[in-house]
């Protein structure tokens, strides 16, 4: 039975709606996080944060949900810290509204290929998530979700072949990235809740 992790990693987010103040925006993304993460089957879950955001991952997570420090935000520096599994996947926690099957596709494709990406929906610089098999295949680059794309992996890989590109979504990086949020989807609660009156 293969061992799987889906981190969220608590990065730090450098915005907040307007009249919305920064740490209860990052503390209603991270719980919607959290929240859709007790939906998913078959896989561990577990947040990764830097040593000055641990009160943030201990604000939100459920007692069982191991949390990992790692020394920067970065999906290498994440994936360096796990242990005894044989796949996992690193995915952007501001992204509230995300479906667990995305997340399912993005683990997917490792049966067949040592890693697969979820580009952000739209296009732009930035990843939603990445997912391996384990032990880290020793091509992969240094990633930064916020700045990373498909092609700076597929450069990297021995064969381009190597990198699946999964179903992307949208991530709230900035006031127009709002306007993306399906209020039809369910879940993403406390995001809701916080932009109720709060939509420009």
């Amino acid at each position: 039975m293969l061992r799987r992790v889906v981190v969220a990693l608590l990065a730090p987010v450098a915005w907040s709606p307007p009249g919305v103040e920064l740490t209860r925006w990052r503390t209603a993304l991270a719980e919607d996080v959290v929240d859709l993460f007790a939906t998913l089957a078959e896989v561990e879950t577990a947040l990764a944060v830097t040593p000055a955001d641990r009160w943030l991952a201990d604000a939100v997570r459920w007692p069982d949900t191991p949390v990992y420090e790692v020394p920067e935000p970065t999906v290498d520096a994440v994936l360096a810290a796990l242990d005894g599994y044989d796949q996992a996947a690193v995915v952007a926690a501001d992204a509230p509204d995300l479906p667990g099957l995305t997340l399912g596709k993005l683990l997917r494709p490792l049966t067949s290929r040592p890693v697969a990406v979820a580009p952000v929906e739209g296009g732009g610089p930035g990843l939603l998530g990445v997912a391996c098999r384990l032990p880290v295949p020793g091509w992969l680059p240094a990633l930064d979700l916020d700045a990373a794309g498909p092609a700076d992996l597929r450069r990297a890989a021995p064969a381009p072949t190597d990198v699946a590109v999964t179903p992307g979504w949208h991530r709230l990086r900035g006031p127009a990235d709002l306007a993306a949020l399906d209020p039809a989807v369910e879940g993403w609660e406390a995001t809701r809740a916080l932009l109720s009156g709060h939509r420009t």
